[in-house]
This record gives structure tokens, sequence and C-alpha cells, in this order.
């Protein structure tokens, strides 16, 4: 590696720190994919209760740090620093405001992880209320009629 020459300076005093993959880095609140555990978009971070998924890996991963997306409304954020502190868990709120992200949420270390699925997906299974099972369509509902005959 090369001694920085006075060009270095100045091109650094211009452009501000050469940073390396500064698009992926805009989109993951200011880490690196490969570095991430678990990611949030907006839209789960905003849903109403906490997903399983993050409090397991907040409390397996405690030498991680949790990254929220500071465009985000605090009320919607306040339930997973809460989280984090009851896990020990490092969290900084990140806010962008020249580039604004889909990704809600990250948990992730200082240091290259490579976990291939790093977005939770949601499954969801419909329940009647009285019941507590999963309701059925029209097809099941007279499927139902004619075997009880």
């Amino acid at each position: 590696m090369t001694k920085p020459n006075v060009e270095d300076y100045l091109q650094q005093g211009i452009y501000g720190q050469k940073e390396i993959n500064p698009d992926e880095r805009r989109k993951f609140l200011g880490t690196l994919r490969e570095r991430i555990v678990i990611a949030l978009t907006q839209g789960q971070v905003m849903q109403e209760g906490i997903f399983q998924e993050v409090e397991d890996a907040l409390k397996v991963n405690q030498g991680a740090k949790l990254l929220l997306n500071g465009n985000i409304d605090y009320s919607y954020l306040s339930k997973y620093t809460k989280l984090s502190n009851q896990n020990n868990v490092e969290y900084t709120i990140v806010t962008n405001k020249e580039h604004n992200t889909d990704i809600g949420l990250v948990l992730t270390y200082d240091h290259a992880v490579d976990k291939e699925e790093i977005y939770i997906t949601q499954k969801k299974i419909e329940y009647e209320e009285s019941k507590g099972t999963p309701k059925k369509g029209v097809f099941s509902l007279f499927s139902n009629i004619f075997k009880n005959k």
C-alpha cells in the first residue's frame, strides 16, 4: 500500500473519505450485507408486535449491534429499542436525509458473518377468533356440509 500524497489528501477533502460499496451501505443503514444477521423492511418494523425471529436473534447475538432506520417514526422503533436494552445489545438510530431505504432494521456485526438468508418472510395463517381454527374457503365449507350428511 502506498503512502498518501498531497493529491490524496485534497481528493479526500473535496469528496470525503473513500467508502467501499456506498450503495450497499446506504441500503443497509450504513453496514454491509455480509455483516447482517437479520433484517426487516420498514413495513415490517411498523407492524404491530415484535417479530419473534428478531427477539431470538438479539438473545443469541449479544455482540452484534441493532441499526434502526431513523426515517421511521420513533413510536414504531421504541419496541425494538426496549428489546435491545433487555438483551444488552447496543442500538443506533440511523438517519440519512439524502437517501431513504426500504430497510427498517438490521442486526449487524462489525465483521462478516455471511448469512445466506437475512430477511424475514412472514407466513400468516388467519384464525377465526371464536374457534381458534384456521379459516377455510367456501369449498371446504361445502365439503363439510356434505360430509356430515
